[in-house]
């Protein structure tokens, strides 16, 4: 068989793949990560085994300790996930996000309301660790106040989404962040602290911007953010004291400690936050669930807080969904995909396709830029083709991993080269899970806010700049001669 036939063999399970999940957008829309999208990963890796198999001969065997080392690998970010959960409702009931968003909104100012709104969406993300639930929650919010103050549907949302995507792509509770550093066997902090190269420059740019477009438009309607705040201080004790638990996360992390340990404390300090400022709220949700002494019910209320969805009544629709929590249990879909994604990947590898899939590129990725402007090019087109940000960063990952390896660079080159394509031009595509999530929340169509998302367009383009300069890139060894 020649080198051409072989090459061609290898990209069959991954136009399968494209298509599959074409259909499956089609026909769940951002629903297809609830199951779809797991179904065409490990039907698409069935076709890989057959051909592998059949044609390329590869013994079973291979394939299942190439999956099962996959697995392996990304082990500890599947409990990082969950531990990510479990902040999410610690962090909600002990009345910590609720502080930090009454707190963050008293900011906002007419002449600066574009800037602020960039700054609020990127604090809350930041501290949440999601985008969707960002926007979703005050960037409907802000959104409503941006109309009335007379700024253009499609600027707002641009602010809304840079500052939520800076927090998706930063954040250690983020499941992007943490799929891109394990998945490229970085650890989490270290990938963080090496993508403030490109993101800190692209939010600055970003903000400048803002800042300029908000100073020529101003207003002062503000009655939508002091509801929100209203409601929020009504059912939650709002108190200064609750941010000692994130300024301790934030100490830890700065310490080094590993990220299992930080979520993990953090987690348990949010938690006895919760009993100390929010019983009522801990005895609402355990209540909920059974009868009896106080003890038993506050203890109940907090498991429910640590692995349910919890959704806490405030008397509106919007400031509801901006105190609910996914727990443990809201991570078990992205567990799914990624574990679907591994077998995927798994076989892909043990086949020899994803190595032929790499070597096609490898011509055009002998020199630094190169590498880089590939990679992030191939971020972006891949949330185009699977329409998903996950299987962009997972397939891209993969393909580059090697190549990045050979040529003696730094796996953190490439987790952060993903980041800065992958994660942050999801929602720039009208057909992606991404694109058609935040239309649908923000009611404003996706090419009309895709201009004005200053943060997701620069950040590609910052990670190529800065590996034009060369800046804190270490090349540890010469490249591999093929």
């Amino acid at each position: 068989m020649t080198r051409l036939s072989k090459a061609v063999i290898s990209l069959i399970p991954f136009i399968v793949l494209v298509g599959l999940l074409a259909v499956d957008i089609s026909v769940f829309g951002s629903d297809s990560i609830l199951g779809a999208s797991q179904v065409s990963l490990l039907f698409s890796a069935g076709v890989c085994v057959l051909l592998g198999s059949w044609l390329l001969k590869t013994p079973w065997k291979a394939f299942e300790r190439a999956i099962a080392e996959n697995i392996a690998d990304v082990a500890p970010a599947l409990v990082i996930l969950f531990l990510i959960g479990t902040i999410s409702g610690t962090w909600t009931v002990s009345g910590i996000v609720p502080s930090f968003i009454c707190y963050g909104v008293k900011i906002i100012h007419p002449k600066v309301f574009l800037l602020s709104a960039c700054v609020i969406c990127a604090l809350v993300s930041v501290m949440t660790g999601s985008s969707w639930t960002t926007i979703a929650t005050i960037g409907v919010a802000l959104l409503g106040i941006g109309k009335a103050e007379g700024f253009s549907d499609g600027i707002i949302a641009g602010a809304i989404i840079s500052g939520a995507y800076f927090g998706d792509k930063i954040s250690p509770l983020s499941d992007t962040t943490v799929m891109a550093s394990s998945i490229n066997k970085v650890p989490l902090f270290e990938h963080i602290r090496y993508m403030m190269g490109t993101t800190v420059p692209s939010m600055a740019i970003a903000l400048i911007l803002f800042t300029v477009i908000g100073f020529f438009h101003g207003g002062n309607d503000t009655s939508q953010v002091t509801l929100y705040t209203d409601l929020l201080s009504a059912r939650f004790h709002i108190t200064p004291w609750l941010m000692i638990v994130p300024v301790l996360t934030g100490v830890m992390i700065w310490r080094r400690w590993p990220a299992i340990a930080v979520l993990g404390l953090s987690s348990l300090l949010a938690a006895i936050a919760a009993l100390v400022f929010q019983r009522p709220v801990v005895y609402g949700i355990g209540e909920a669930v059974t009868g009896g002494p106080a003890i038993k019910v506050l203890f109940v209320g907090i498991v429910e807080t640590v692995y349910n969805t919890i959704s806490i009544s405030t008397g509106s629709p919007e400031v509801d969904q901006l105190v609910t929590s996914k727990g443990m249990l809201g991570m078990l879909n992205t567990v799914y995909l990624i574990i679907c994604a591994m077998s995927f990947g798994g076989c892909m590898k043990a086949s020899g396709m994803i190595a032929r899939i790499a070597e096609m590129l490898r011509h055009i990725t002998r020199r630094r830029t190169g590498m880089v402007a590939s990679t992030v090019t191939t971020g972006v087109l891949m949330d185009g083709l699977v329409c998903d940000q996950y299987l962009s960063i997972i397939l891209t990952s993969g393909i580059y991993g090697k190549i990045f390896q050979d040529e003696g660079y730094e796996g953190r080159l490439l987790s952060r080269s993903v980041e800065d394509s992958a994660t942050v031009t999801s929602p720039l595509f009208p057909w992606s899970s991404c694109g058609m999530t935040q239309a649908t929340i923000l009611s404003i169509p996706t090419l009309t806010y895709a201009p004005f998302c200053f943060f997701n367009i620069i950040s590609p383009l910052m990670s190529i700049f800065i590996a034009a300069i060369g800046y804190k890139i270490v090349r540890h060894k010469p490249p591999v001669q093929s």
